[in-house]
């Protein structure tokens, strides 16, 4: 059995490809992808911008496009929503016999909405509604402005897939956002709540990466034996917090109207140090009730040679004493987060900007305008 459906089959653990582009759909990948195990798949501004930029698989939709008088920035979602729907149709089985816990596509907002919450609240809103499918999630930055629409957006009763999250208080805001708006929709007259589903995206090497920078740059013995250690310690913190937020007699109330778990996703798993291993971020992050973002090179690495066992509550008291020494050599974690929000936000809207900017210029070619 490939590894990947081991994963779930195992360990509980949901893989999600972290990519989507048109020739994977129209040349039969994504199709082999599910049959190996893949269970869902994400995408972001970043990925978007290099499928569109790096193929020619776009060029005749755009050519059709480009001709209308609509403004580039609709014929890029015209694009992007063509990709997201078909993905949406091929997970669609998987969707139903996973009982509609897994098959899921994600879509995310403008990037430039991110600290814009009623923008924000606007486009997801309208994304759900244009997309019209039960398996897509729209994903929505976890800052201090998206979260209140996180909210807003489960009281409705819609799939939200919180992405950016790079710490523990704003980990627990985002799962508080979950409860409060089940408990406004059911107040509101909901009485199934099985159809609302969401993940909370954790991201976890960029966290190494930065933070080792910082404690080689403190440079003392205690701090360098830290490296490569903060990343995998906070998301086991997480899923401590995630098995206490959803227990209990509030989430019993919920879960007994159908609502499901929001599970905790393990994103940015690639490792960027060379001197780790390849793997690292999965293998050291399985259990249940848990999703996996893969870009394709760490997920082919993880179906070759990864660990399959249970570990993201393994060592767990080890992890806190990690924690708590990142503190004491001097490294704060909370400037940390705020400064990868600002750094993924900032990525995410300068690939959008780009990719605008490139279409804008191509249908002027195209069009003589």
């Amino acid at each position: 059995m490939d590894r990947l459906a081991e994963l779930y089959d195992g360990y509980g653990q949901s893989p999600w490809l972290d990519n989507l582009t048109r020739g994977y759909i129209t040349g039969g990948q994504l199709a082999g992808f599910i049959e190996r195990g893949v269970r869902g798949m994400t995408s972001n501004p970043t990925i978007f911008a290099k499928a569109i930029q790096g193929s020619a698989d776009y060029d005749d939709q755009f050519k059709d496009l480009a001709n209308d008088e609509h403004p580039v920035i609709d014929d890029y979602w015209e694009m992007v929503l063509h990709d997201i729907n078909t993905a949406c149709d091929a997970f669609s089985g998987l969707y139903e016999e996973s009982g509609c816990t897994d098959g899921f596509v994600s879509v995310e907002v403008d990037p430039g909405l991110a600290n814009d919450g009623p923008g924000t609240e606007q486009a997801a809103r309208g994304l759900h509604q244009r997309l019209g499918r039960p398996n897509a999630m729209v994903k929505i930055p976890a800052t201090a402005a998206g979260v209140p629409i996180v909210e807003q957006m489960f009281a409705e009763g819609r799939n939200i897939n919180i992405t950016l999250i790079f710490s523990l208080d704003r980990y627990q805001d985002v799962m508080e956002a979950y409860l409060t708006g089940l408990e406004r929709y059911a107040a509101d007259g909901a009485t199934d709540l099985s159809h609302v589903a969401s993940v909370a995206s954790f991201f976890v090497s960029r966290v190494d990466t930065e933070v080792d920078r910082r404690l080689e740059a403190i440079g003392s013995t205690e701090a360098l034996a830290l490296r490569g250690k903060a990343a995998i310690a906070q998301a086991k913190l997480a899923y401590q917090r995630f098995q206490a937020t959803f227990s209990g007699t509030r989430w019993d109330d919920l879960a007994a109207l159908g609502a499901r778990v929001q599970r905790p996703l393990w994103a940015s798993t690639s490792t960027k140090n060379p001197d780790y291993p390849d793997t690292m971020y999965v293998d050291n992050l399985i259990g249940p009730n848990t999703v996996d973002t893969l870009p394709d090179q760490t997920l082919e690495a993880f179906a070759e040679h990864g660990t399959l066992a249970r570990t993201v509550d393994l060592d767990v008291d080890e992890a806190e004493g990690e924690w708590a020494a990142l503190s004491h050599v001097g490294v704060d974690m909370d400037d940390v987060a705020d400064q990868l929000e600002r750094e993924g936000v900032d990525s995410f809207k300068k690939s959008f900007d780009e990719l605008i900017d490139a279409l804008t210029t191509k249908a002027a070619e195209l069009t003589g305008n």
